[in-house]
């Protein structure tokens, strides 16, 4: 503790000089080993001696010895070491996301108040704000302003909505509307609902009953414009179930894999795709929704969220609480569509079939167990653990 520098110095050289022969023994000769070997006796020899003259000469020749040792060697430069480090570190955030901490995009508003998902609001493109509020708005909200005129006359494949007007996903972050024009597809970067609906598209193509009505749009019109709000990046728990089973009343990931209903109403889209929702019911439950309460085994639960989202206390005042599931938007016979319906869970099932009822905190509009019944114990990704981005829609911080 209390040896000068120079002693500590010689000390780290030696250990140094004894490390660098463990690791490049096997490419070193046996004269070059000996020779290292007998620079370290030398330089452990004058730190003993208490030699500070002989300590550093003996330095000077150890790491010389070292250098010359193999010949070939070349330090690397620093482009080398940078795009070491560079794909060490996605190596290691690769690992983290395979096994510790996944990144996952609220894609809808089922969630909402306690998440966002994806959102827009109408804007004419004269009334944009400047590039560099624009820019401050993308990094702190997730805002993306959106405009898309037509520079010349197009017509789409059909009059088939769900043909011509289609939701596809890039890269597991990004959504995009893609419109089938017979000259060509123009995607715009917001979620299908949102092009329609909040950026008007529906309106302008006149959609009435998923048939579009102007199939031509003549040169000059705007198909969207306005802003789209990213849905709120959150990062998953994916250790936590390997030690226990899910809870009821917390916000939990899934993967889509075998849900029939929910291939059947969101059709390819699904594959691959995952939810977030609310843990309402664990094996062995039986739920039954009288709007706007809930009710587990014939009594409300306990759980905080649960109570606040059916009583609409809290952050979920301007709410409507939980609602039944409306089979005119639904693609198969929802579960849960009338107040004398009930929903049963298996208690004992065996390990991975396990059933577990989620809900959307917005059962206004999710897309949820009301329509498709059980998710199964296989599915379970997480729950959802810390809301990492945008930080100015109060959401920043772990979630409950």
């Amino acid at each position: 503790m209390f040896a000068p520098k120079w002693k500590k110095e010689a000390k780290l050289l030696y250990k140094g000089a004894n490390k660098f022969l463990n690791y490049k023994r096997d490419l070193l000769a046996d004269e070059k080993i000996a020779d290292i070997e007998a620079k370290r006796a030398d330089l452990l020899a004058a730190m003993k001696a208490g030699d500070q003259k002989a300590c550093s000469a003996a330095e000077k020749l150890l790491t010389s010895a070292c250098d010359r040792s193999l010949s070939s060697y070349q330090r690397q430069g620093w482009i080398e070491e940078n795009v070491e480090v560079f794909f060490v570190a996605i190596v290691v955030a690769l690992g983290i996301r395979a096994y510790y901490l996944q990144p996952f995009r609220i894609p809808t508003g089922s969630m909402q108040p306690t998440l966002n998902g994806i959102t827009g609001e109408y804007v004419e493109h004269k009334d944009f704000p400047s590039f560099p509020v624009r820019m401050a708005q993308k990094v702190l909200r997730g805002r993306t302003y959106v405009y898309e005129e037509l520079d010349h006359p197009r017509t789409f494949i059909s009059n088939n909505a769900s043909q011509c007007i289609v939701q596809v996903q890039k890269y597991n972050f990004f959504t995009y509307t893609q419109l089938h024009f017979t000259d060509g597809i123009l995607s715009i970067p917001a979620p299908l609902s949102v092009v329609l609906d909040e950026l008007k598209l529906s309106e302008t193509i006149d959609l009435q009953g998923g048939r579009i009505t102007r199939t031509t749009l003549p040169q000059g019109t705007i198909i969207a414009s306005g802003h789209v709000s990213s849905g709120d990046l959150v990062l998953v728990d994916k250790v936590s179930y390997n030690f226990r089973r899910p809870t009821r009343g917390e916000v939990w990931v899934f993967d889509t894999r075998g849900i029939e209903g929910i291939h059947k109403s969101s059709g390819d889209q699904a594959a691959g795709s995952h939810y977030i929702k609310r843990l309402a019911g664990v094996p062995g439950d039986s739920l039954q929704i009288q709007p706007p309460r809930l009710y587990v085994n014939d009594k409300l639960p306990k759980e905080k969220k649960l109570l606040q989202v059916m009583n609409t206390e809290g952050p979920f005042k301007n709410e409507v609480g939980y609602e039944l599931a409306d089979p005119r938007n639904a693609r198969v016979p929802p579960v849960l569509f009338q107040p004398d319906q009930s929903f049963h869970l298996r208690a004992e099932a065996p390990i991975g079939m396990r059933e577990y009822f989620s809900l959307g905190d917005n059962t206004d509009n999710s897309l949820d167990s009301r329509y498709w019944g059980a998710v199964h114990e296989y599915n379970a990704v997480g729950p959802a653990l810390f809301s990492l981005w945008p930080i100015t829609t109060g959401h920043w911080g772990f979630i409950r």
